[in-house]
């Protein structure tokens, strides 16, 4: 089975994402921050990543870059997820920087679980 890594400073998340990818048969990886998701995405060599924006360390964009400009892991779809919407008043980051990364896709917070799995399943089928 597939093996997504999981890139979110929020703990919370992590878990109920994860248990639903189990719940499903993945394999899941998770790191908390964009340094350790960097440092995963190598040492996991995942199917799949999906990655949250909004992180203190190094946010999901820098991530993505970075991803995509490695020729070992450029080829790895990558699911953003953005809180992005619902905070434009109040953040730096807006969903056009969404679209100018390389990323296959992104969804919004809080993420719908029947909804995440289905756009895993179209991104790994891709």
């Amino acid at each position: 089975m597939a093996k997504i890594l999981i890139v979110d400073d929020d703990p919370d998340l992590v878990e109920a994402v994860t248990m639903i990818l189990e719940s499903k048969g993945y394999d899941v990886a998770a790191a908390y921050g964009g340094i350790e998701g960097l440092e995963k995405a190598r040492s996991e060599s995942p199917d799949l990543i999906v990655l949250d924006v909004m992180m203190p360390d190094k946010d999901g964009y820098a991530v993505a870059k970075e991803l995509k400009a490695d020729p070992e892991l450029k080829q790895i779809p990558i699911l953003l997820l953005t809180a992005v919407v619902s905070h434009i008043t109040t953040t730096k980051y807006t969903p056009q920087m969404g679209l100018e990364t390389e990323a296959e896709d992104y969804m919004d917070k809080p993420v719908e679980p029947e909804e995440l799995v289905n756009r895993i399943e179209m991104l790994l089928t891709k």
